[in-house]
């Protein structure tokens, strides 16, 4: 089981992702894909589905045509921890591959 973050280990974290920021009025983490097209979206969620089971760590999102929104926060600790962030970084190497 993974920890939860102080805000000193929480601010420093969210400098390691780009793009990623703290949600409203909760304690997570945020961030919008915008894709070329819905089948990319999709293929960016079925990959990301994979990662989630595997660090059986599950996002939340929502997806509206080409743009997927995920918020992750560690439910088990009540905000914030490393998976989070093990996540958002597996997200972004996920799209960076799709976008090129």
């Amino acid at each position: 089981m993974s920890a939860k973050m102080s805000e000193s280990e929480r601010n420093t974290a969210l400098e390691t992702v780009q793009g990623w920021s703290l949600a409203d009025g909760r304690e997570a983490i945020h961030k919008s894909f915008k894709f070329k097209t819905f089948n990319q979206a999709f293929g960016f969620m079925t990959r990301m589905a994979m990662v989630a089971e595997k660090m059986d760590h599950h996002p939340e999102w929502f997806n509206v045509y080409n743009r997927v929104d995920i918020t992750l926060s560690s439910h088990d600790v009540g905000g914030l921890s490393q998976r989070d962030f093990d996540m958002a970084k597996e997200a972004d190497t996920i799209a960076a591959a799709m976008a090129e």
